[in-house]
């Protein structure tokens, strides 16, 4: 089985290893092609994307490493380009398009953070109604490709990534599955490829990746794509990953 991972970041962004490292540590574990798709600057949380005066030195760094390792594996540059982000990518090998933030009364809203956040969210701008904050979260979903140029589509059901560990909603509620499923056909109308994202399961978070099997299930049965991707930030994770896919 050919190995081939196109979503992983490096200490350019919220990585914890180079990508050098992350590279050899591919290439140990017989992976054909390595992407990198570290994040996006977005402004108003800089904490965990690349500031925009490294971008051209990221660039760099990938084209680099992409001659230095030509023989021995496909290194390619790409980007994890949030919805929110400040500038278009452009130049890239692959654009990600992802949803961290879901934009309320003004306030970006983290969905990745924990149930506790969202929970908070759910109060603060919908009533309390957490089945309104989803639904406003696939509805952003939906505009992803459209809004960030997006060659691959990123963790399609991110906003239940604490949901199994620590329960908010049922996803299996009727308001839930047809928030998805309004996503997913404006998606799939695209032709646009989704991640099968590994990245939670790696960190003990989820038992099953992104998009969760009723999804995942869905989307092959209207003919979607799913690309394998371990979302690894280290090199440990990017070890584990390619086991966890089973």
């Amino acid at each position: 089985m050919e190995k081939r991972d196109l979503h992983v970041h490096s200490h350019f962004s919220d990585g914890a290893d180079t990508i050098e490292n992350m590279i050899e540590a591919a290439v140990k574990q017989g992976y054909t092609a390595i992407g990198f798709a570290d994040h996006s600057p977005t402004s108003f949380d800089m904490s965990w994307c690349m500031p925009h005066a490294v971008l051209s030195s990221y660039r760099l760094a990938c084209d680099t490493y992409k001659e230095r390792y030509r023989d021995r594996i496909e290194v390619l540059c790409g980007i994890e380009q949030d919805y929110y982000a400040d500038d278009p990518a452009k130049g890239y090998d692959f654009v990600i398009g992802s949803v961290h933030f879901l934009l309320a009364g003004g306030e970006y809203c983290p969905v990745d953070e924990g149930s506790e956040y969202l929970k908070k969210a759910a109060d603060a701008h919908f009533g309390g109604d957490v089945y309104a904050l989803c639904e406003a979260y696939f509805a952003t979903v939906a505009d992803v490709v459209n809004k960030t140029g997006a060659t691959i589509i990123g963790h399609f059901d991110l906003i239940a990534k604490y949901n199994e560990v620590d329960p908010l909603f049922d996803e299996s509620h009727p308001r839930y599955v047809a928030a998805w499923q309004k996503a997913a056909d404006a998606l799939l109308a695209t032709g646009v490829p989704f991640e099968r994202n590994f990245g939670a399961v790696t960190r003990g978070i989820r038992s099953v990746p992104y998009p969760a099997p009723a999804i995942e299930n869905y989307l092959v049965a209207r003919g979607a794509t799913l690309l394998d991707a371990s979302d690894a930030h280290s090199v440990d994770q990017l070890r584990k990953s390619f086991s966890a896919r089973g």
